[in-house]
């Protein structure tokens, strides 16, 4: 383990450092609590022993900023205090250590809190690791290993939190394969998870690092473009078109060469411009219903002084015609 020891005395630093060091563990020192607070938050120790009474930053002062600290995961907090202190360990006990040790430390002691240590560290750790696992599985859809709805919502207000405050624009794509239903129909569903997945890590493939690319439902996909405009988020969204019909996916419902296609409706976020996301999802999906009109397999750009209804009217195909 990491060991941070903080002692204003150098005699009784070197004693616990020498302890430290002769049970097999990894140590760095500091003199006060204000030098200790700045070597914790540079090597982040596993266990923090510190003397209680020091000049400028006393123990329990550093035990709180290390306690309020929520990026350090935890630190197993071991005071050193002199016998007859044992008020000072209650106070240190209550802001957030967990063990005392009596100087001068005793080479037994320091090895029996450090055990105990060591085991606590480790459950912190697995139970932080299980903390991210289930985060993860709640943000991800269970069969592509996209974004979910939720993961959608959650990163867009950010994105668009950050592109109103910086004046950055964004674009939101909604994408959907285009007569679906008919793999399911004629291939079977395990097909028809298996086109799914399939296109999914197309889109994952296409997109750039800071892109986000999320499963929003069904066989409809979401794009999320940062700093990206109307016309450049089109020139992505096509090259993605035309990757996802590449896969040549089987399907006797898709278009002349009988494969899989997709199609795309895009709206943009313009700096200073007054929508909420939900308004700009209401016009990507629009333009993906005028995509669909128009007959298909093909990229539709949402016109930012038209309603989402407006839009649609629009586009409105013959009656008896099914948009999906």
């Amino acid at each position: 383990m990491k060991i941070l020891v903080v002692d204003d005395d150098p005699l009784s630093r070197l004693l616990v450092q020498t302890a430290v060091a002769r049970l097999g563990h990894q140590w760095m020192a500091a003199e006060d609590g204000e030098r200790a607070w700045q070597r914790f938050d540079q090597d982040r120790p596993d266990v923090l022993i510190t003397d209680l009474l020091m000049p400028r930053v006393d123990g329990l002062e550093l035990c709180r900023r290390v306690r309020a600290d929520a990026q350090a995961g935890y630190t197993y907090i071991i005071l050193a205090t002199v016998l007859g202190d044992r008020q000072d360990v209650v106070r240190g006990m209550e802001v957030g250590a967990d063990d005392y040790l009596i100087k001068p430390v005793d080479l037994f002691d320091l090895q029996s809190r450090l055990i105990a240590a060591q085991r606590v560290t480790a459950l912190h750790a697995e139970l932080a690791r299980s903390r991210a696992e289930l985060i993860l599985l709640a943000r991800t859809d269970a069969l592509t290993q996209l974004g979910n709805r939720r993961s959608l919502e959650e990163d867009l207000r950010v994105l668009d939190a950050r592109s109103q405050r910086y004046g950055r624009g964004y674009c939101v794509a909604i994408c959907d394969l285009d007569c679906f239903k008919a793999v399911n129909d004629t291939l079977g569903h395990q097909a028809g998870d298996q086109a799914l997945r399939a296109v999914a890590a197309r889109l994952a493939a296409e997109v750039r690092a800071g892109d986000g690319v999320y499963r929003y439902g069904g066989e409809e996909f979401v794009l999320v473009l940062p700093e990206q405009t109307l016309q450049t988020g089109r020139v992505a969204v096509e090259r993605i078109r035309a990757a996802v019909e590449g896969l040549a996916i089987p399907n006797v419902a898709g278009g002349p060469a009988g494969v899989l296609t997709l199609s795309a409706g895009i709206a943009a976020f313009h700096p200073g411009q007054q929508i909420t996301v939900e308004e700009l999802l209401e016009q990507a999906d629009a333009a993906l219903y005028c995509a669909k009109s128009a007959g298909r397999n093909q990229v539709a750009l949402s016109d930012n002084g038209a309603t989402s209804g407006e839009l649609r009217e629009r586009c409105d195909p013959p009656m008896g015609w099914t948009h999906r």
